[in-house]
């Protein structure tokens, strides 16, 4: 993505990321890669050149075999990164976008109401979530929208409505191909039009 790193906070980490689990020293993916190859048996047996049994990665800073894709697992810790954001963009924020979400995990799922009562709230999701957490649907809804969908289509949606299309279609290479053809559809269906 052309997004700044610091730009994104993976709140439930990512599988693209390396790092310790104790010392939270970062890992080059790469090189990550290249020990889970050398390094962890092959389960499915599909791997010929993998081991015959798992050894542990361990961190070159802190010498603990405890170096993990940076997911956080069931019960884990959150980024700290996490934390600090909340705390540095929450009071400024506008629009709060959630998406693709049951909001039942917590602390993520605080977010939706330790916003300013000023700022929107914009739910896209294939279900209404969040009633219980002071989401209001409906024509009572005073910052509350709901656009009904999956996520590529309603993001798509709102690019449309904020006349961001051109813009994207200068990245349209850049994209996954399945946006990507979103994105050409709707650019052929404004041409049309």
């Amino acid at each position: 993505t052309s997004i700044p790193k610091e730009k994104i906070v993976n709140v439930h980490g990512s599988m693209g990321a390396a790092a310790c689990e104790l010392c939270e020293a970062e890992v080059d993916f790469d090189e990550f890669c290249d020990k889970i190859s050398s390094n962890i048996k092959d389960i499915t047996g599909r791997d010929e050149n993998a081991p015959a049994t798992s050894t542990p990665i361990t961190c070159e800073a802190c010498g603990n075999p405890t170096v993990k894709p940076t997911i956080v697992l069931f019960r884990g810790a959150m980024p700290q990164q996490f934390h600090r954001r909340v705390a540095e963009d929450l009071p400024e924020c506008d629009l709060l976008i959630i998406m693709g979400t049951s909001l039942q995990v917590a602390p993520a799922n605080s977010l939706v109401y330790r916003i300013p009562p000023t700022a929107l709230r914009m739910v896209m999701n294939n279900e209404k979530v969040g009633r219980r957490l002071g989401i209001v649907y409906g024509e009572e809804s005073v910052r509350d929208v709901f656009a009904h969908g999956h996520s590529d289509e309603t993001c798509l949606d709102l690019a449309d409505q904020m006349g961001w299309l051109p813009d994207l279609a200068e990245i349209i290479d850049e994209l996954p191909e399945s946006s990507a053809t979103l994105l050409r559809h709707r650019l052929e269906q404004r041409e049309e039009e």
